[in-house]
């Protein structure tokens, strides 16, 4: 009953579509789960390394079906968690997965920046073999953890993701402003891109575009969709 949802994300110079976000959905007989009620119980069990595969699996071939039909340049965004990261065979299950499309697979590996500062003398040698596979790495939430300059200077990462709450402030808050063009400005200086999850007004999009943000996410742009009906906005995109 698990599937993937796909949510957009677009380069915010020309609101060009560049790829997706999967997102895993529980589509009960009669109901949509949300993954806030059901994914800390994966965790928790340890269904999450099992699902994590499947998450991978299903959109490693979507990318590489859609990059060959619609967009060679699309990328697929996973998230990664906390119990993944620690199960010994992560790597090992990762690396049979991606092996097989290593040159051009368009799989993105999203982190958050919390997890990943938690083990990073353990979790930096995982990434750095993920980005061998031909992996991008974004660290995801970035702003809300504890971060120091020191650190993301060492991480083998390709982004960064601006957390949604920060976005959602953004147009009331100078200081909140302020802190995404610093955020900004330092991800530039380090050569990485830099993603705003959250957009929800066309505000809010402006101020982003005008910050230099290289990439948008959220609602007032694209909605969570199921595989189909992304493809069907793949389809007319190269129609």
């Amino acid at each position: 009953e698990f599937e993937l949802f796909y949510q957009p994300k677009f380069l915010a110079v020309d609101n060009r579509l560049l790829g997706a976000e999967a997102l895993l959905r529980w589509r009960r007989p009669g109901e949509m789960v949300q993954p806030a009620e059901f994914i800390s119980v994966l965790e928790e069990t340890g269904l999450i390394v099992p699902v994590g595969q499947y998450v991978l699996r299903d959109a490693l071939a979507h990318v590489v079906d859609w990059r060959a039909r619609y967009q060679p340049g699309l990328r697929i965004a996973v998230n990664v968690s906390a119990r993944e990261l620690r199960y010994s065979g992560f790597l090992d299950q990762y690396r049979a997965i991606l092996e097989p499309h290593r040159a051009d697979q368009g799989i993105d590996i999203e982190i958050t920046e919390s997890l990943l500062m938690d083990d990073i003398e353990h979790n930096v040698p995982l990434l750095e073999k993920l980005r061998e596979l031909g992996c991008h790495i974004s660290i995801d939430d970035f702003g809300t953890g504890y971060s120091s300059l020191n650190y993301l200077t060492r991480l083998p990462a390709d982004e960064i993701k601006i957390d949604q709450s920060f976005v959602s402030t953004l147009t009331q808050s100078p200081e909140t402003m302020g802190m995404i063009t610093n955020i900004i400005n330092l991800a530039h200086s380090l050569s990485l891109r830099v993603v705003a999850e959250g957009v929800e007004t066309e505000e809010q999009a402006k101020l982003l575009r005008l910050l230099r943000c290289d990439i948008l996410q959220g609602y007032f742009l694209g909605r969570p969709m199921p595989a189909d009906v992304f493809e069907e906005v793949l389809a007319n995109l190269s129609a």
